[in-house]
């Protein structure tokens, strides 16, 4: 993989923002019409659905680099060269407006996250397409937790290979896989849910709470973790006298 390909930019939006007289409605807004609201009359059903609406297409245009990031880190190699990430993008905000009546019913997860989620489902269902897995795939849906129960956990080699892009150029080709084995080797020492919290908030830039309320954990538990492998990670990287960079 050439490092073009490696580099992570910011691609066109998808999606076109929403009209700032829309500004005003949000997550809480639900929250309080639900408290309030005949759930039985169709114009409240209605009302909430298109305020839901707008609002997950606010944050998904808000949030849309972040989520590109998702993708890139997580897709599995095979796909290089025949799926775009903008269009699994593309499909994962079509599959979350379906499912706008689903977000709007529970509020279990924060919109940005839900959305998170609905990336990831949506990176299992593209790789089932073009790699033609018939059977579950343990190294794709692999649970470190029920907030993950159908995302694709983040494996050492593909942690590895983001890592080493960052200090390795084309031209290094040799040195490039010896580093990816090196540090492919310090991240299975870790346990998945670890690796995982060190993928998301180093390469899909989540913060603290949200990696929590993605993994549904404790805050302070998260923090830990993160600490302890960064720590790990770092011990690694210094012996190849390498600097992790933040």
């Amino acid at each position: 993989m050439d490092q073009e390909k490696n580099k992570i930019t910011r691609s066109e939006p998808l999606v076109e923002e929403i009209p700032s007289e829309n500004a005003s409605v949000g997550s809480d807004a639900l929250a309080q019409e639900s408290k309030t609201g005949d759930v039985k009359s169709p114009r409240v059903s209605d009302d909430r659905t298109r305020m839901t609406k707008e609002l997950l297409t606010r944050e998904f245009t808000l949030h849309r680099e972040r989520l590109w990031r998702t993708v890139h880190t997580r897709m599995d190699s095979r796909l290089y060269g025949r799926v775009d990430p903008d269009d699994v993008l593309q499909e994962a905000y079509l599959d979350a407006m379906k499912r706008v009546k689903h977000f709007a019913e529970e509020l279990t997860y924060s919109p940005f996250v839900w959305l998170r989620l609905i990336v990831g489902q949506t990176l299992i269902n593209v790789h089932r397409r073009h790699v033609g897995a018939k059977k579950r795939d343990a190294s794709i849906e692999r649970s470190v937790n029920q907030g993950l129960r159908f995302q694709m956990s983040a494996t050492s080699q593909a942690v590895a290979i983001q890592l080493a892009a960052n200090h390795t150029s084309p031209s290094q080709a040799a040195m490039k896989s010896e580093l990816v084995e090196t540090l492919a080797g310090a991240l299975d020492t870790m346990s998945d849910i670890d690796r995982e919290i060190l993928t998301l908030r180093h390469f899909e830039d989540l913060s603290n709470s949200e990696v929590a309320e993605l993994l549904g954990i404790e805050q302070k538990a998260a923090s830990i973790r993160y600490v302890r492998a960064v720590q790990r990670l770092k011990k690694c990287m210094e012996k190849e006298q390498l600097n992790w960079k933040e």
